[in-house]
């Protein structure tokens, strides 16, 4: 291994005739390029979406999703799971409504301490996106209509403990660090919005890009930030 990182270092940084000419034929090699013959290809591509997506139906219909419903305590009519399948860790009661939407690409997680069952209850028409992170701590409530874009983390509980001798000897977060979480219908969380223990977000309220809420806001309301604020009311011209 050693042989080969010199000998790509030499290539790369030696000014000596011999490496130029061999770095030059490498690149040559590397990016050799097949043309698009547009008869062809596109006829080939066609095939290639179609039997993908033949594939992935398949396996969604008869592998994924009725696998991920048996984990589940309920779940309404015509839920639609799409690329693979979530990963639950921990305890967690899990009810879904109907008309729901969600990614395989997620994380639902319960608190693994306490004395009670985590509740994750998610309504009617809800989207919930790629890399979904939902850490349930006590109970986190989705509404109606409630839309979740990619990245969003719904932080229940945090995981550890504030006390650092406390996390050295690996304990648990402690009951007060732990909260619920309530979206009321028609929510909307733009991609990369974190939503921390204890918050309610009103109905119709749309939190933007990368913001991060640590107090319940009204509803109807655009809000920003971090810590995320009110900038207006819904409606609004600005």
């Amino acid at each position: 291994m050693q042989l080969i990182y010199t000998t790509k270092t030499w290539l790369k940084e030696s000014q000596s005739p011999l490496a130029k000419v061999l770095m030059t034929m490498i690149n040559r090699v590397r990016f050799i390029e097949v043309p698009s013959i547009s008869i062809l290809h596109k006829p080939l591509y066609c095939l290639h979406v179609s039997l993908k997506n033949i594939v992935n139906n398949f396996s969604r219909i008869m592998y994924w999703t009725p696998m991920f419903k048996s984990r589940l305590s309920s779940c309404g009519k015509r839920f639609y799971l799409y690329s693979a399948m979530p990963q639950v860790l921990g305890r967690l009661d899990i009810h879904i409504g109907n008309n729901t939407r969600m990614s395989g690409i997620s994380t639902l997680c319960g608190r693994s301490s306490g004395d009670f069952m985590p509740q994750l209850i998610i309504g009617d028409n809800v989207d919930v996106g790629w890399q979904n992170s939902i850490n349930v701590g006590r109970r986190i409530v989705i509404g109606n209509n409630v839309r979740l874009a990619g990245k969003v983390f719904l932080a229940g509980f945090p995981g550890h403990p504030l006390d650092a001798d406390k996390r050295a000897q690996g304990l648990a977060e402690e009951d007060h660090q732990v909260g619920d979480i309530v979206l009321e219908n028609d929510v909307w969380l733009a991609t990369g919005v974190t939503v921390m223990a204890g918050v309610t977000i009103g109905a119709g309220t749309v939190v933007a890009a990368g913001s991060v809420v640590t107090h319940s806001l009204p509803s109807g309301v655009l809000a920003a930030g971090m810590p995320a604020i009110v900038i207006k009311q819904i409606g609004e011209q600005s």
